[in-house]
C-alpha cells in the first residue's frame, strides 16, 4: 500500500511539470504508518495454574494453544476470550509470552451453596425456582443471573406485574461458595385503565367491551380477576371480538391493530384496538354434497339449522359441521370430514355455503384401551361402555357411554373418551385414558344449620370399594332435633349382572316441634329402627326398574312432665289434648310398617353428581301392610331436567309431588286415617322462603284475655304467644325453577355457584281435626251468640270439677279459725270419707276451671305458594355451605315465612 501511495504521488508530480502551471491549492500528503509484521513465537511449555475443581486439561481444552505450536499477541488475546466465554472462571491472565513458557493464571466462578429469593408474596418460592436455572451446587456467573432475573421479571409480567423490579446480590463463603439471593419488589399489580375502540360503527364501545375477557379496574369489576394486563389475554380478546361480528353476519370484520401501552407511572395499561367491521352478510344458498352414498343429500340439507336469508353466523356454521360429524358418526362413519365451501357474493352481500362429506369407510371399533386405573378394576369401566369391541362405530352410544363414566363420580372431571385411528381405516380405537381421584370419604364435621341448629356429624363413605364400584358407608348424626346411625352398602352390578342390590341398617331419632312465637318446642319423640332392602334392574338404556322392601318399628312418645295429667283423678297419668292437642296423643305408641315398594326411572343425565344437561324421572307405589300394624298406599313421583344454556349458565326445571291414602277403618269423627307420621311435609329446606314445616295444614291455638262477663275479652293475637301445630298433609306438589350463573375462575376455584330461583307448592288434603275442648258460647237475652269487639267468640270457662280416687267429687273446705283450705269428699263439714264427716260448714264445690282459648284450622289448601330468591354453594373449608335468600310472595293463612336459612358442615 505504501508502494501503491508514493507511485500515485510521483504520477502526481510528473503531470505537474507536464502539464501549463495552474494556481492551486497545495495540502499535506500524509502517509499511512506501516504496521510492524508480528512477532511468531513458539510454545515452549504451557501450564495451567489457580485450578482447583476444574482439571488444567479442560481449561486447556477451551483454548488452541499448544506445547510446540507457535502463537501470536493474536491467539493469546483469542485464548483469555476463548477462556472466559466457558463461563467456569471469573478472572484470566496469561503469563510468559516473551519467552514461550506459557503460564495460564486463572481464577474459577465460586460455586452455588444456595438460591435465597427475598420480598417475594405474591408468588410462591416453588414456583419461582421451577423458572430459574441458577441451583445449589452449580458454577455462578453472571450471565446466569442476568438470565433469571429475565426470567423472574417475565413471571411477574405474567401476573400483570410489570412494575416488578429484581435486584440480585451475592455473599462470598469459604472454599469459593456464595449465597445468590434476588431481592424482588413485586410491585403493585398493572391493572387496565382504559378500552378504547377505533372504528366502531355498528356497536357501541360498552357492547364490545362487554364480549371481551378483558375488564377495566373500576367498582364493577371489583371481584374480577380479568382486571390486570395480560398479553394472552389480549390476543384472547382479538378472537372474541372476530367471533362476536362473524356471529352477527360481518363476515369481512378484521382488527386491524391491538396496542397496548404503559402509563408511565407503570401502574395501568390503556389498550386501543382498531377495527374495521365491514358490510353484514345474510347466507345464501345452503347444500350438502356427501361422498358416503348412505346419506340423502337434499334431506340432510333441509334438516340443516340454518336457512337461505337468516344472517350469517360462523357459530351457526361451526354447529352445523359437528351436527353433520355427529350424524355421521352415529351412521358408523367415525372419520367424516366435513367442510364448509364458502361462496361470497359481495356484491349481493351474501354468503352461501356448501357442505362436502368427505368419502369415507364405515369404521368399526377395533379395541378399547383402558388406562390410569390403579385402583379401580377394567370391568367397572367396561360395563359402562355401550358399545364393544367389533361394533360399528356409533356417536351417540360413545357419547352415552363418557355420560355414564363421569357420572360414576371416580374419576377426573370431564372426562372424555380419545378416539384413534385403528390399524387400517375402518378401524378406531376408543381409549379412556381416567385420572383416580380419591373416592374414600372421611367426615368430621360440626356446623350450625338454621333448621337444626348446633350440628355434629361423623361419616366415612367408599364410593368404590375394593376398586369394584361398590359403595360402603357408616354415619353418625347428632343435632338438637335429630340424631341417627345408619350403615348401608351397595353392590351395583350383582354377580357382574346389570342388578343392583343394596341395603341399609338405620336408627333415627326425631323429636318433633311446634312454636309458640319464634320459639321452638319438642312435641313429640320418634324413633324409628330398621333395615331397607333396594334392588334394580335396568329395562333399557335410560328406563330402570327398581324395588325396595322397608320393615321398621316406629315408637312415637310425647314428654310425659309436658304432656300428661291425671285426666281421670285415678292417679295414672295419660296425654292429655288440653296440652298436646287431640293429634298428638292419637299419634303415641309403638307400630311397625312392614312396607314394599316399586319406583319406575328415566335417566339421560350427562353426571349424577352435578348435571348440566339431561332429564330424570321417577314414579313411585309404596304398600305399607305386608304384616305388621300400619297399611296404607302412598305414590310419589319427581323429574328434573337441566339445560346448558352457553356462557356457563345452567338451567333447570324440577318437580315432584305426592299421595298417601289409608287403608285402614274410619277412626271417627275429626280423625284422619293417617297418622301424623306417616303424612308429607313442606318447607325447609326443600322449599325455600318457608320455615321448617312452615307449609300447610295446621292448628293455631289462641289464648283470651279479659272477662267474658264483663264484656272485657279479646284474643290474644302476639304471634310469641300463640301455639303453631304443623299437622302434615296426604297429598302435595313442588316446582321449581333455577339458573345457576357462572362466576370468574377464581370464584370457581373456591367452589362457588350462585343460582336464582323461584318455587311453587302446595300441601294439603286432611281431615279437619276435631276441637281440642269445647267451650260455651255466651249468649244474649234472645239466645243469640255473643261475639267480642275483635270479632271472635265470647267462651265461657269450661268446668273442671275435680274428683278423688274412688270417683268422688271433692269440694273445697275453709276452716273458719284459720281460714286454711283443705279438698274433702264432704260437701258439709270436713272429713277424709264421706262416712266420718264432722262439721256444719258448707262447702263449695272443687272446680279448676279450663280457661277458654280459640282454635283455628287453616292452610289445608290447594292453593300454589310461591317464592322467588337466590343462593349460592359454596364448598367451604368447613363443609359444604348453602345460603339461601328467599321472599315469599304468594302464602296461606297460617304459613310460616323465612327470608333467610344457611346451613354448614352438613347437607340436607
Amino acid at each position: 500500500m505504501a508502494t501503491l501511495l508514493a507511485g500515485t504521488m510521483l504520477s502526481g508530480i510528473a503531470h505537474a511539470q507536464t502539464t501549463p502551471a495552474q494556481p492551486a491549492p497545495t495540502a499535506p500528503v500524509q502517509v499511512a504508518p506501516v504496521a510492524p509484521p508480528q512477532e511468531v513465537r513458539t510454545i515452549r511449555s504451557l501450564r495451567v495454574e489457580g485450578s482447583q475443581r476444574i482439571e488444567p486439561e479442560t481449561v486447556l481444552s477451551y483454548t488452541r494453544l499448544r506445547t510446540g505450536e507457535t502463537y501470536t499477541n493474536e491467539s493469546i488475546d483469542q485464548a483469555i476470550k476463548d477462556l472466559l466465554a466457558s463461563d467456569l472462571l471469573a478472572d484470566v491472565s496469561i503469563e510468559g509470552v516473551e519467552t514461550g513458557d506459557l503460564v495460564i493464571r486463572i481464577r474459577e466462578n465460586p460455586v452455588i451453596n444456595r438460591v435465597i429469593f427475598e420480598g417475594n408474596k405474591r408468588l410462591k418460592q416453588d414456583k419461582i425456582q421451577k423458572e430459574v436455572k441458577l441451583a445449589p451446587r452449580q458454577i455462578f456467573t453472571r450471565t446466569a443471573v442476568r438470565a433469571d432475573i429475565a426470567r423472574i421479571i417475565e413471571l411477574y409480567r405474567r401476573q400483570g406485574r410489570f412494575a416488578a423490579t429484581v435486584e440480585p446480590k451475592m455473599v462470598s463463603l469459604d472454599q469459593n461458595r456464595v449465597d445468590v439471593i434476588f431481592e424482588i419488589n413485586e410491585g403493585p399489580k398493572s391493572k387496565v385503565r382504559q378500552i378504547n375502540i377505533i372504528g366502531n360503527e355498528v356497536f357501541s364501545d360498552d357492547k364490545l367491551r362487554g364480549e371481551m375477557a378483558t375488564k377495566t379496574a373500576n367498582l364493577w369489576h371489583l371481584m374480577s380477576s380479568n382486571t390486570s394486563y395480560d398479553q394472552d389475554r389480549l390476543a384472547y380478546d382479538q378472537q372474541k371480538l372476530r367471533q362476536f361480528y362473524l356471529t352477527n353476519g360481518y363476515a369481512d370484520f378484521r382488527v386491524i391493530s391491538a396496542v397496548a401501552e404503559l402509563t408511565p407511572d407503570k401502574k395501568d395499561f390503556i389498550i386501543t384496538y382498531v377495527v374495521e367491521e365491514g358490510p353484514r352478510y345474510k347466507f345464501g344458498p345452503v347444500t350438502v354434497d356427501s361422498g358416503i352414498r348412505d346419506f340423502d343429500e337434499k334431506k340432510l340439507a333441509a334438516a340443516l339449522p340454518i336457512k337461505e336469508g337468516q344472517w350469517y353466523n360462523a357459530k351457526a356454521v361451526e354447529d352445523t359441521v359437528e351436527q353433520l360429524s355427529e350424524t355421521a358418526g352415529a351412521f358408523g362413519y367415525a372419520f367424516a370430514n366435513v367442510q364448509p365451501d364458502f361462496q361470497r357474493d359481495r356484491d349481493a352481500l351474501t354468503m352461501g355455503i356448501n357442505f362436502n362429506i368427505g368419502e369415507t369407510n364405515r369404521t368399526y371399533i377395533e379395541r378399547i384401551d383402558i388406562t390410569g386405573n390403579r385402583v379401580t378394576q377394567d370391568k367397572v369401566i367396561r360395563r359402562e361402555f355401550r358399545v364393544a369391541e367389533g361394533d360399528a362405530f356409533n356417536t351417540f352410544l360413545v357419547k352415552r357411554s363418557q355420560d355414564r363414566i363421569n357420572s360414576l363420580g371416580y374419576f377426573q372431571d370431564k372426562f372424555e373418551i380419545e378416539r384413534k385411528e385403528g390399524s387400517s381405516p375402518d378401524r378406531i380405537v376408543l381409549a379412556a385414558n381416567v385420572e383416580e381421584k380419591p373416592n374414600g370419604e372421611l367426615t368430621l364435621s360440626a356446623g350450625f344449620s338454621s333448621l337444626e341448629r348446633f350440628i355434629l356429624q361423623a361419616a366415612i363413605r367408599q364410593r368404590n370399594f375394593r376398586g369394584m364400584g361398590q359403595t360402603l358407608s357408616a354415619s353418625v348424626d347428632y343435632s338438637s332435633y335429630s340424631k341417627s346411625v345408619e350403615l348401608g352398602f351397595t353392590e351395583p352390578y350383582l354377580f357382574d349382572t346389570n342388578i343392583a342390590l343394596g341395603g341399609t341398617i338405620f336408627r333415627r331419632d326425631y323429636n318433633a316441634f311446634n312454636y309458640i312465637g319464634s320459639d321452638r318446642n319438642t312435641t313429640y319423640s320418634q324413633v324409628s329402627t330398621g333395615f331397607q332392602l333396594v334392588a334394580g334392574m335396568p329395562l333399557t338404556e335410560y328406563w330402570t326398574v327398581s324395588g325396595r322392601y322397608t320393615l321398621m318399628q316406629d315408637d312415637v312418645s310425647l314428654d310425659k312432665s309436658s304432656f300428661y295429667s291425671d285426666i281421670d283423678g285415678d292417679g295414672t297419668l295419660e296425654c292429655d289434648p288440653l296440652k298436646a292437642g287431640r293429634y298428638y296423643c292419637e299419634a303415641v305408641g309403638k307400630r311397625l310398617t312392614s312396607l314394599l315398594g316399586v319406583s319406575l326411572i328415566y335417566d339421560s343425565l350427562n353426571s349424577r353428581l352435578r348435571p348440566t344437561r339431561g332429564q330424570r324421572m321417577s314414579a313411585g307405589v309404596d304398600f305399607a301392610g305386608l304384616g305388621g300394624d300400619v297399611r296404607y298406599l302412598r305414590a310419589r313421583f319427581d323429574g328434573d331436567k337441566y339445560w346448558n344454556v352457553g356462557k356457563g349458565f345452567i338451567f333447570s326445571l324440577s318437580a315432584e309431588g305426592g299421595y298417601i291414602h289409608s287403608l285402614e277403618g274410619d277412626k271417627g269423627p275429626g280423625i284422619d286415617p293417617v297418622r301424623i307420621t306417616d303424612r308429607f311435609y313442606l318447607g325447609e329446606p326443600q322449599f325455600r322462603g318457608f320455615d321448617i314445616r312452615g307449609v300447610g295444614p295446621r292448628v293455631q291455638r289462641f289464648s283470651y284475655t279479659g272477662d267474658p262477663l264483663a264484656g272485657t275479652q279479646m284474643l290474644i293475637t302476639d304471634r310469641d304467644q300463640i301455639m303453631d301445630d304443623a299437622l302434615g298433609g296426604k297429598a302435595y306438589y313442588l316446582a321449581k325453577a333455577e339458573l345457576e350463573i357462572p362466576l370468574g375462575a377464581g370464584a370457581a376455584e373456591m367452589g362457588l355457584r350462585p343460582s336464582i330461583f323461584v318455587q311453587a307448592g302446595g300441601l294439603f288434603g286432611i281431615t279437619r281435626p276435631g276441637k281440642t275442648i269445647e267451650f260455651q258460647q255466651l249468649t244474649d237475652s234472645s239466645g243469640n251468640p255473643v261475639f267480642n269487639a275483635d270479632g271472635s267468640p265470647t267462651l265461657l270457662p269450661k268446668d273442671n270439677f275435680i274428683k278423688d280416687a274412688d270417683g268422688n267429687q271433692l269440694f273445697i273446705f275453709t276452716d273458719p279459725t284459720t281460714g286454711a283450705q283443705a279438698s274433702t269428699p264432704c260437701s258439709v263439714g270436713f272429713g277424709t270419707t264421706t262416712a266420718n264427716c264432722v262439721g256444719t260448714s258448707i262447702n263449695t264445690i272443687y272446680n279448676v276451671p279450663t280457661q277458654p282459648f280459640f282454635e283455628r284450622f287453616v292452610g289445608d289448601s290447594a292453593r300454589p305458594r310461591l317464592s322467588v330468591g337466590f343462593g349460592v354453594n359454596w364448598n367451604s373449608p368447613f363443609g359444604p355451605l348453602r345460603i339461601d335468600v328467599a321472599k315469599a310472595l304468594l302464602h296461606d293463612k297460617g304459613d310460616d315465612t323465612k327470608l333467610v336459612t344457611f346451613n354448614v358442615g352438613t347437607q340436607f
